[in-house]
């Protein structure tokens, strides 16, 4: 039986649920807190790309936070190789990093010398950190000649793919890819997924991934979870998620899947504002 890497059980997140901040929008003192994670459970096994799927404010990036350690749930368990999230969580981040599509960098500096400045917060060493950056960057599709350049002179795709080097430069055993191609050219989408193929296949990391990419999905993802309005209203492989929603023989896509099971349109993060 395979390992589980990460345990979600019945987990729950409310915001805006204080008297304090309430009472000024709501005169009468009333106030009900929006639920962005609804008893949510589900394990992701150990070496499986496990994906993420909903539509914008559907609770799956505060999920995300939630695996991170960058929010508390306010009911349940969510455990990483069996460490807790709440009671242990710097065992928890030493084996954990997070992509996110608002990556921050320092932007006055240079693609490396942001990665070496990561480095030392994982305890690389200079010279041992460099040829690690070196590497990853290439295999990421920057050129040796970007890598001096400040941060604020690349395109976002290309800041995308140092947020994405950063995270593996401390050999992640779960890496949280929450959005990581949105914003890439077709040709640097498809490296970035190649390299994320690579790290399940040859590293034995286990990767949780959200994305507006059904195609990306479909291609990647071991098992979806479709989240709507808080709640796993799917969860299964991509070639049984079809299945569920075939008709008369015909075999839908998953973003017809994603419809059916939502019943909303899908907006991309780098359209929706």
């Amino acid at each position: 039986m395979d390992a589980i890497a990460l345990s979600v059980q019945s987990a729950y997140k409310t915001f805006g649920g204080s008297p304090a901040r309430s009472f000024l929008s709501r005169p009468n003192g009333h106030f009900t807190p929006t639920i962005a994670v609804n008893r949510v459970s589900f394990d992701v096994r150990r070496g499986e790309i496990f994906g993420v799927l909903g539509p914008n404010g559907s609770g799956k990036s505060t999920l995300i936070r939630l695996l991170a350690t960058l929010l508390v749930p306010d009911g349940g368990v969510i455990s990483v190789f069996g460490h807790d999230v709440q009671k242990e969580p710097m065992a928890v981040q030493r084996l954990i990093n997070r992509v996110s599509v608002e990556a921050s960098f320092f932007k006055k500096l240079s693609p490396m010398e942001n990665l070496l400045y990561g480095a030392r917060l994982y305890g690389l060493t200079g010279h041992e950190a460099r040829v690690k950056a070196e590497e990853i960057l290439q295999r990421l599709g920057l050129q040796p000649r970007s890598f001096e350049r400040p941060m604020e002179e690349m395109s976002r795709g290309m800041q995308q793919k140092v947020a994405i080097a950063r995270a593996l430069l401390s050999n992640p055993i779960v890496l949280l890819l929450d959005e990581p191609t949105t914003g890439l050219d077709p040709r640097s989408k498809r490296e970035v997924q190649a390299f994320v193929r690579e790290l399940r296949d040859t590293h034995d990391t286990t990767i949780v991934l959200t994305t507006h990419d059904m195609l990306e999905a479909d291609e990647l993802c071991d098992r979806i979870a479709i989240i709507h309005n808080g709640n796993v209203v799917a969860l299964d492989t991509p070639a049984n998620l079809k299945k569920q929603v075939s008709n008369n023989g015909h075999v839908p896509t998953l973003e017809e899947v994603f419809l059916k099971m939502t019943g909303e349109q899908l907006v991309k993060e780098d359209q929706a504002d």
